[in-house]
């Protein structure tokens, strides 16, 4: 990978780990970040030997959002299949942990709102300050946050357009971990590497089954969720969960 590039992605052992790499204007998100970073959801969600993801910034900094003076400049952006940052409207399929340093705030934060875990460091920030500009949060943060916090706290979050640090935040539960500054990626792939002990494809179908709980009522949840269990239900992974279990040894996953 070349320092020139605005994402990289990087395998370790069945963990993806996606660098956002724009330090010098804090990884704020231009069109060739989105890009990659598209391209990069559809790798690991395509490759068999990636079960989970950690998502973190180069340079102390996790993102500070969309590249405004970009988008100043009159560069248009690619319309992107999978939303905004290259993953808004279509999310990874499989599990996402965010590893935040400084500043998560605009498009950034709603980049953490499509994680499904986040390891923050004490000092991180985090925010909405799109109003501030008389700017929309259109990423998902608007919808996201609430089913995240309590609405009192996400509609105080949105509608003043402050920043809060981890403190503010970790009562309400948002970040898995809150640990010292710069110890969140180590911190991170740990958590990712007790993710790894588990069936890969059933990783993936609990996901999808739980990214649904908001939509579903309980009692469409039922037989909604039986389609997609059952790619999970009726993998090699489930027999050979199976015969580890019986024969009291480590399963060795094929994500098949």
């Amino acid at each position: 990978m070349t320092t020139e590039q605005a994402a990289m992605l990087e395998k370790k052992d069945g963990v993806a780990v996606i660098t956002l790499n724009r330090p010098e204007v804090k990884n704020c998100c231009n069109n060739a970040m989105a890009i990659a970073l598209q391209d990069i959801m559809d790798e690991i969600d395509e490759d068999k030997n990636c079960f989970v993801a950690v998502i973190h910034g180069a340079g102390g900094n996790f993102s500070t959002g969309a590249d405004l003076k970009e988008a100043a400049s009159g560069v248009k952006r690619t319309r992107l299949r999978r939303g905004g940052f290259g993953c808004f409207v279509h999310p990874l399929r499989k599990p996402l942990i965010a590893a935040v340093e400084g500043y998560a705030v605009g498009g950034g934060f709603e980049l953490c709102l499509t994680c499904d875990m986040v390891v923050a460091a004490a000092n991180a920030k985090f925010g909405l300050p799109e109003v501030r500009h008389n700017l929309v949060a259109v990423g998902g943060g608007l919808f996201r946050l609430p089913k995240k916090i309590p609405y009192n706290i996400a509609f105080e979050m949105a509608l003043t357009g402050k920043i809060y640090d981890a403190d503010f935040l970790r009562p309400y539960g948002i970040l898995n971990r809150v640990v010292e500054p710069g110890a969140t990626l180590e911190n991170a792939m740990e958590l990712a590497r007790s993710l790894l002990v588990n069936g890969p494809t059933a990783l993936a179908a609990s996901k999808r089954i739980m990214s649904k709980a908001f939509e579903w009522q309980e009692l469409e949840a039922w037989d909604n969720q039986m389609p997609i269990a059952q790619v999970a239900l009726n993998s090699k992974d489930r027999v050979e969960g199976l015969k580890a279990f019986a024969a009291k040894r480590a399963p060795v996953w094929s994500g098949e």
